[in-house]
Formats: C-alpha cells, structure tokens, sequence
C-alpha cells in the first residue's frame, strides 16, 4: 500500500502542513494554523495507532503552548495548563519552545526550551515536568545568550536506552545523562569554540553547538554541527573529530542524518557567522556517504542567487523506503528532494520565515 507524506512547516507566523503522495512531486498546502505565532519546533509521533502531530508554537498574548492534532492538523488541542512550565521555586519562565522530540518508550516526548532548560512528557506531549538535574547544574549560570538566544536546540534520547539523553544548547555545548536526568556530564572534548582566544577555545564547557544527529542503529556515532567546525563522535560523545576537510565553509546550523543509512549525512554550509549565506550565494546540500570522510555536493534544482541562511532545524529527511530531503529557508521557501539529495524543486515559496520543518510518510 503506498504510503502519503506529511510535511510540517513551522514558521515566525504559523504553521503550514503539506501533503503528498510517496512519489511527492505534487503538494497541497493548507495555513496558517497558529496564525502569527512563532513555530520554532514540531514532529510526528508514529508510535501510537495513529500519527500525533505536536506543536510548540509561542503567542505574544498567551506565551508558549504544545498543541497536538490526532488527524493530521485537521483539529487541534492546547496542552493542559500550557504544560511547559517552570515550576514556581525555579523564578524562571518558558520564552519558546525550540524542541520537541519522542523518547525510546511509549509516551515519552522531549521538550527543549528558551530559557535553556529540557522537559520531559510521559503522556504523548500532553503534561512535561522540568528535568531537574539539568536545571540545577553548576554550569547553567555559565552558559551564554548566543546571538538566538539561550535555548536546548537538540535533545537526542538514546533509541533503546531510557536512561541515556544528550542535549546541546547554544551557548553551553553539549551534556549528557546515562542515569535518567539525576545527573548531566558536558560532553565537548575536541570541539573548538573559535570565537575565544587563542589557547582557551577548548573548555569544558561554552562550545556554541547549532545542531547534533545521530542514527538509532548506530547510537554510539554522533554527528555535530557547530559555530565553526563539523565533527563526528564515534564514543557516544565522549570525544569528537573534526569532519570538515572538503565542505565549502565550517559554519552552518543543521546537520541531518539518513534514516536507513549511519553513514549518510547532510549538511548546508554558510560561507560565515557574519554573512551567513552560502558560499558564492548558491544553494548548496552537501553530502557524505562514509561518516564525513568525504563530501559531495548537491545543487540540482536549487536557486544560484541565495543570500538567505537554513536554521538549525529546518532541514529533515522523512522516512521512505528511498527517503526525501527537505529545507526551509528564511525567505519563507521550502525545497524538498524525493531521491535522497539528487535533485531538488521548490515545493512551497512565499511563507514567513521558516524556521523548522518535519516530513514522515504516514
């Protein structure tokens, strides 16, 4: 039975959906939902007997809110409360909610927060409680704004382990928990905070880490866009090798693993944090197809005249027996690719500024 596709379009002013068929050459879009709310996180949840789209959408009027539709976005409903919530003794308050992610078990969903903070969901995404070893730990008070702001961009739970996550924030770097969130370990050995002096630009901890990936099949091999520099772990985050030698530039923000593949990987570089734009203004995926050892690059059907950069989490691949790619852009276009990255077309152009995207075939 062919599957369709779903494609989730979170924007500064709403969400759109997409729907296709697997072959996704022809899309129908509907939006805005959440009309002029900021959408920084989104995902589909396969796990139950029906796909759950979440939403972390942020209002100037009510503040942040996870919505969850049961029907692919034709109805929604608030999580109670608003769920994600600093407890009262914390003197903290949830600004956005840049994350949202499924756990290993049944039920469970990760939120990653402004403020940087993670919560934890064990019913769908319907109530979160604040993980508090995170929250409490002697470098939070340490960590910088960055130029986004101070926010849990990843949250990686380990794919059979329940006690083992890793988080990044910009900018603290990269902590990770193997005892169920009591305690949290920095995990940034071998990644270079270029932006301090000479002889200090590797701490501990203060990294400005964009984006981590993995694959479920091989959760020991991490893969690691940072502010400056592409690495790969190949210890579960122990330490980290720069994987950069080939790639156009070093900056970028998302980094998208294949979801059949360990070894495949896909970056969008920008030719620096001052312009950040791509190199000679073109469109450009790159590829890897041996863990980062060499890269390839992929423009077919992406513009030649492109001075807009893709955020950390606009960019995906969904989950097709031959998987598609996809990227959003911050001139409100989304280009998606049905052949793994070999070629593209632009699917939907002249939406807010898009800043992430989800795809799954349902």
């Amino acid at each position: 039975m062919a599957k369709r596709t779903v494609l989730m379009v979170g924007t500064r002013k709403g969400l759109w959906l997409g729907a296709s068929d697997e072959a996704r050459e022809e899309w129908e879009f509907t939006g805005p939902h959440f009309d002029m709310e900021e959408v920084y996180s989104c995902m589909v949840d396969k796990r139950g007997d029906r796909p759950r789209l979440l939403v972390g959408s942020s209002s100037s009027w009510t503040g942040p809110q996870v919505w969850r539709s049961d029907d692919l976005g034709a109805a929604w409903q608030e999580t109670p409360n608003g769920a994600v919530r600093f407890p009262e003794d914390t003197d903290a308050k949830v600004e956005r909610i840049w994350q949202l992610v499924p756990g290993c078990e049944d039920g469970v969903v990760y939120a990653g927060t402004e403020p940087g903070a993670v919560f934890r969901s064990t019913d769908g995404g319907e109530t979160f409680a604040l993980e508090r070893g995170l929250w409490d730990h002697p470098h939070r008070p340490e960590w910088n704004a960055g130029f986004g702001g101070q926010a849990f961009h990843t949250v990686l739970p380990h794919p059979t382990d329940p006690l083992s996550v890793t988080a990044a924030i910009s900018t603290g770097g990269v902590y990770q928990t193997g005892d169920g969130g009591l305690s949290w370990q920095p995990r940034n050995q071998g990644i270079c905070a270029v932006f301090l002096p000479e002889g200090q630009q590797y701490p501990e901890f203060g990294q400005c880490v964009h984006k981590v990936t993995r694959h479920p099949s091989r959760p020991e091999r991490m893969y690691l866009q940072n502010h400056g520099g592409v690495y790969r772990s190949d210890d579960h985050g122990k330490s980290w090798s720069s994987i950069a030698d080939g790639l156009p530039a070093e900056f970028g923000f998302p980094i998208v693993v294949h979801p059949h593949e360990p070894d495949t990987v896909y970056v969008f570089p920008l030719s620096d944090s001052a312009g950040r734009y791509p190199t000679d203004a073109k469109a450009r995926v790159w590829r890897s197809r041996d863990a980062g050892e060499t890269w390839e690059e992929l423009g077919r059907g992406l513009p030649e005249s492109f001075y807009v950069a893709v955020m950390r989490d606009a960019m995906c691949a969904d989950d097709h027996d031959t998987p598609g790619v996809y990227l959003g852009a911050r001139n409100g276009a989304v280009w998606g690719s049905a052949d793994e990255g070999d070629t593209w077309r632009e699917i939907v152009k002249d939406l807010p500024d898009v800043m992430c995207v989800r795809a799954a075939a349902v």
